[in-house]
C-alpha cells in the first residue's frame, strides 16, 4: 500500500516542518522570555515572602525612582495594559503602599506615587532583592552581565527608532 503524501491542514509533524520559519526554541521572543522566566524563577520567593506579586513589585519599583505618575505613564513605564493596572494600583492602595491623588492639571486625570508604607517595604525587600542580584552577577559574570544589559538597551533602540521611522513614514 503507498503512504499517502502529508496533509499540512492536519498539524502532524511534517506540516510544522514544511513552515518556512525558524525554528520555534530559537525565535527571538521565545528566547527572551525563556531568560526572563530563570530571572523571575530567582526573584519570585523573594517577592512571595514579603507578599508581593512580581506587577506589584515593578509598579512600587517605578514609584519608587519618581515622584508621582500619572496612571497612563506608569501603565507604559510597566509594561501593563490599563485594565490590569488598575486592580494592581486598587491592591496597593487598600495596603497603604501607594496613594493616588487627582491631577492638579486635570480633574478626570489620577497621579499615584508610592507611600511612607510603600518605601518602607522596599526597604525590606531590597536586601533579598540584591542578594539575587549578586547571585545572578557571580553565575553569569559581571561583565557579561552589563554586555547582555547593553546589548538589550541597544536592540530596545534599534526597534523604536525603526518604529518611529515607520510612523513618521505613514503620516507623510
Amino acid at each position: 500500500m503507498a503512504k499517502r503524501p502529508a496533509d499540512p491542514t492536519n498539524g502532524s509533524a511534517t506540516a510544522a516542518r514544511q513552515v518556512p520559519m525558524r525554528d520555534f526554541s530559537r525565535s527571538l521572543p521565545m528566547s527572551l522570555l525563556r531568560a526572563r522566566e530563570a530571572v523571575m524563577r530567582q526573584f519570585r520567593p523573594a517577592l512571595r515572602e514579603h507578599g508581593l506579586t512580581e506587577q506589584q513589585w515593578r509598579i512600587l519599583r517605578a514609584l519608587a525612582s519618581i515622584e508621582a505618575a500619572e496612571v497612563t505613564e506608569l501603565a507604559r513605564t510597566a509594561f501593563l495594559l490599563g485594565p490590569s493596572l488598575s486592580r494592581i494600583l486598587r491592591d496597593l492602595e487598600a495596603r497603604n503602599l501607594i496613594e493616588r491623588k487627582t491631577a492638579k492639571t486635570d480633574q478626570r486625570r489620577s497621579m499615584v506615587s508610592i507611600s511612607k508604607e510603600g518605601v518602607k517595604l522596599m526597604a525590606s525587600v531590597a536586601p533579598s532583592s540584591e542578594a539575587i542580584y549578586a547571585e545572578i552577577t557571580e553565575r553569569f559574570g559581571a561583565r557579561k552581565l552589563a554586555e547582555l544589559q547593553e546589548m538589550l538597551g541597544e536592540l530596545e533602540f534599534c526597534l523604536a527608532s525603526a518604529n518611529a521611522r515607520d510612523e513618521v513614514t505613514d503620516d507623510a
